[in-house]
């Protein structure tokens, strides 16, 4: 793939559009061969790379559980509490640029063990906070913390693993998320049934993600593509911020375009999981333990979801697998969001949950795929931050509007619409999500260990090139590596 396609045009639009109905469909592999194919130390990289996510994301949605209970305690509102989960996404790509910008100037493995010290210590923090103001500077700290983790992980992950296994792994890693919320609802139901409404013990408990550091120290060897890279800038003279310099340059159209396409995905995600709980326990008046099984069976069904389509991505295309889920996700927005028994809303709550992380089961590998070589540890995370940023209101603006636009709940009473609101809120988004990544590129096929400062052939001038472009250190000139 070049830089040339990284431009924002009609024409690349319909060329993306074109190879969209075009491009072939591959033959699929078995899963369970394609999980034989990773070595014992890939299988290792892989491992802590999902750990990380997944803990990371336990401690995340700790939070959106408990909103309720935090209120209650500081005398707040449930819109005020989720202002802190607006503050943690808000940060996030501060996070991102950090520890990405690390992990490309000096490997993944030690930027990652300190993101995850981090975010750990910030989650035993939030358990200790006295007042409603220390709680929100932590969980926007948190936000940077969190920020960090997906670039490294994901880069690492998909940098060791055999290219015909990155559709499944990267649906299996996404879902480290899902994953994550599977714990976070589980952790709660436990805590809950001996200490009721103690939102505290929840964050005590949540620090434990700190152990992984002794799995990424002793065993997680560095990034092949970060070697290859350090090679390749003592053989030219060059360095990284030379080479970020250039990669910038060669790749900003692309980055908007990745921001737009995340700020949707990060819609997608969090306008069908954040307010979810809440609106069952107020609208419809179901128990919390009800309320922990209704996400642990759609944490299921994403789970599910994210696996088999990110698998079938390697084969049928990301962005088609992409489109299906996005699609099917909302032709189920009525029964996810007006079913009232206990049954329709949680089968409901798996289904939406399938598609929404089936096409999110496709990231990972789609962004690690369209990254420049030089800045592949920031580039994902950075873009997908962003867009979590942009889309960092999301259960603040639903829960506002929901205030704002009252029902009946279950008992009678005036409550927040919360129903409605989702699924006007989700409708939009799918649309605007297919829309978005029919027009983008897409590189199944990328070589993600070169060592090339970028993979091109366009010079800085706008000719064409027949190999991969290299930097000289001094006059910054690109030219030909044959």
């Amino acid at each position: 793939m070049s830089a040339r396609e990284s431009t924002i045009s009609l024409k690349n639009a319909k060329v993306a559009l074109k190879k969209l109905v075009t491009e072939p469909i591959r033959k699929p592999e078995s899963p369970i061969a394609l999980l034989s194919k990773l070595s014992p130390k890939q299988w290792v990289v892989f491992t802590a790379a999902f750990l990380g996510w997944a803990l990371d994301a336990m401690d995340y949605f700790l939070l959106t559980l408990a909103v309720s209970d935090i209120s209650k305690e500081f005398g707040t509102s449930d819109s005020a509490v989720t202002s802190a989960i607006t503050l943690t996404l808000l940060l996030r790509p501060v996070g991102a640029l950090i520890f990405g910008l690390a992990g490309d100037k000096w490997g993944r493995r030690y930027p990652l063990m300190i993101n995850v010290i981090m975010y750990s210590i910030l989650e035993l923090a939030t358990g200790f906070c006295p007042n409603f103001a220390s709680f929100l500077v932590v969980r926007s700290l948190f936000g940077i913390a969190m920020g960090g983790e997906w670039g490294l992980g994901a880069s690492l992950a998909m940098e060791a693993i055999p290219a015909e296994c990155r559709g499944l792994f990267s649906g299996i890693l996404q879902q480290g998320y899902a994953t994550g919320n599977l714990i976070s609802s589980g952790l709660f139901s436990l805590v809950y049934m001996y200490y009721p409404s103690n939102w505290r013990a929840l964050f005590y408990i949540g620090c434990f993600p700190a152990v992984l550091i002794i799995v990424i120290r002793f065993l997680v060897p560095e990034s092949e593509a970060y070697q290859n890279q350090e090679k390749r800038r003592a053989a030219t003279h060059s360095n990284f911020l030379a080479d970020l310099g250039i990669t910038m340059k060669l790749y900003w159209p692309r980055a908007i375009y990745c921001i737009l396409l995340m700020t949707f995905f990060n819609f997608f995600s969090h306008g069908s999981q954040d307010l979810f709980p809440t609106y069952i326990t107020k609208q419809l008046g179901y128990s919390s333990s009800d309320k922990a099984a209704t996400v642990a069976i759609s944490s299921t069904g994403a789970i599910i979801g994210g696996t088999l389509i990110g698998f079938l991505g390697q084969y049928f295309g990301r962005r088609r697998a992409i489109i299906f889920s996005a699609f099917c996700a909302g032709v189920l927005i009525y029964p996810w969001a007006f079913s009232s028994s206990k049954a329709g809303i949680q089968g409901a709550g798996f289904a939406m949950q399938f598609f929404v992380q089936g096409a999110w089961g496709c990231v990972p590998s789609y962004l690690t795929e369209i990254s420049p070589p030089s800045i592949r540890a920031t580039f994902p995370g950075l873009m997908y931050n962003t867009g979590n940023m942009i889309s960092a209101a999301s259960a603040q603006i639903e829960a506002a509007i929901a205030d704002n636009y009252p029902t009946r709940d279950y008992k009678g009473g005036s409550v927040p619409n919360y129903a409605l609101t989702q699924a006007i809120f989700i409708a939009f988004t799918v649309v605007a999500l297919i829309v978005t990544i029919s027009i983008g590129v897409e590189d199944r096929d990328a070589n993600l260990v070169t060592g090339d400062v970028q993979v091109a052939d366009i010079s800085e001038d706008g000719t064409d090139t027949k190999e991969n472009l290299m930097l000289e250190e001094g006059n910054g000139a690109v030219e030909e590596n044959k």
